[in-house]
């Protein structure tokens, strides 16, 4: 987990780099006004549900990309912790929750409440990082804590006024300005994604959806094909009969390497017992 870069963690890499490739991809295309929801008028009067399925591959400005990649990069050790396959698994289950649950919760509940005014969801990937982060906080254990006093050497014998930090203030602190950046559309994806992320932890969503896996190919992991488990299998059973008929026989030649038939196998039986 002390690996610098990307080693052990290629996800993160895939992730970072395309969130990198995309943005400036977006913004060279002049495309980006495709990337953000607004709920009246993309998804009321022009069901641009497509919508749903865009707004997280890209962030529309430069602020944004550096504090996502950020994160993302200070979370790698979630990818070596659980493994390619499984990050992958979670980071796709996230997407796919994300992907609806904000824009469901702006549309029925916070634009009826703010009378119509809360009608905007800005494009990236918050949902996700935090989901993410929700794992990061969960998992890993902070190694030492500092404080930045308010006043200059305060008395000893007066409480402490200040601030406590730890060595995780730095992954918490960008994922705090990229939920803040687009206020109050970017503040509700990272509530969502939180949220997401903490009941995936904690086994609040359905089973299925906790245990669901991507195939190993995916990441680039080989399987074992099923054949070739069953010629293990077989050739570890043979290994232990040829031992067990040399150890009965009490002798190392002749057919103690050969498969014993039914009726030898009960007459050894027979044999060991008197």
């Amino acid at each position: 987990m002390l690996s610098s870069g990307f080693a052990g963690a290629p996800v993160s890499r895939s992730l970072t780099y395309g969130i990198v490739a995309a943005s400036i991809l977006a913004s060279i295309t002049d495309v980006k006004h495709y990337f953000y929801i607004q709920i009246d008028p993309h998804l009321w009067p022009y069901h641009q549900l497509w919508r749903l399925l865009t707004y997280q591959l890209c962030y529309t400005n430069s602020t944004e990309v550096l504090f996502a990649a950020m994160t993302i990069y200070n979370m790698r050790v979630i990818e070596r912790l659980w493994g390619s396959r499984k990050y992958a698994s979670f980071i796709i289950l996230t997407y796919c929750l994300t992907a609806v649950l904000p824009p469901l919760l702006l549309a029925f509940i916070l634009r009826p409440l703010s009378f119509n005014n809360l009608n905007y969801l800005p494009a990236g990937l918050t949902s996700i990082i935090f989901a993410i982060l929700a794992q990061y906080h969960a998992v890993i254990p902070h190694i030492y804590k500092y404080r930045i006093a308010a006043s200059a050497a305060p008395p000893a014998n007066e409480p402490f006024v200040g601030l406590t930090f730890s060595d995780k203030s730095y992954v918490y602190l960008p994922a705090v300005q990229l939920s803040l950046s687009q206020f109050p559309g970017s503040l509700l994806c990272a509530f969502v994604g939180w949220a997401v992320g903490y009941s995936w932890r904690n086994e609040v969503l359905p089973g299925a959806m906790s245990r669901w896996r991507i195939p190993g190919w995916v990441v680039g992991i080989e399987t074992k094909k099923r054949e070739d488990e069953f010629e293990a299998l077989r050739r570890r059973l043979e290994t232990e009969n040829a031992a067990a008929a040399t150890g009965s026989d009490g002798r190392l030649g002749g057919d103690a390497g050969r498969r014993r038939t039914l009726g030898r196998q009960l007459l050894d039986q027979f044999r060991g017992a008197f």
